[in-house]
């Protein structure tokens, strides 16, 4: 039987950060623009930013920094079904979020960065 990914972790600036269910991950890399001229298409190429999106709690005694800064450094994404996405350049997206009660202090993340490495466990 085969397996998909399931599990989520998260590393941000070498603190683990777990996550709930639904983290989003989309890769940035080169994309092929479409320039049209006269009855022709050619290709402009573009490099678009990775994001990715993930929901944590915040919990007693835990720091607000150990979620949210202003820096940019490490992140990794770590797939239970072996694939682990390092980028060097993270950072979070713009204003500090909320922080909703009663919920278990959800905290909604959302960080962009630029290339990125694919380790895969063996």
């Amino acid at each position: 039987m085969a397996q998909y990914l399931g599990i989520v972790d998260i590393v941000w600036q070498g603190r683990n950060l777990p996550v709930e269910k639904g983290a989003k991950l989309k890769l940035g890399g080169i994309t092929n623009n479409p320039v049209t001229f006269g009855r022709t298409v050619g290709r402009a190429q573009e490099f678009k930013g990775s994001e990715i999106t993930a929901t944590t709690h915040l919990k007693k005694g835990q720091k607000w920094t150990d979620i949210w800064t202003n820096d940019e450094g490490e992140l990794q994404v770590l797939c239970d079904t072996g694939q682990t996405y390092i980028f060097a350049d993270a950072f979070l997206q713009g204003d500090p979020p909320e922080i909703t009660g009663g919920e278990g202090g959800k905290v909604e993340l959302k960080w962009m960065a630029g290339d990125w490495e694919e380790v895969m466990a063996s």
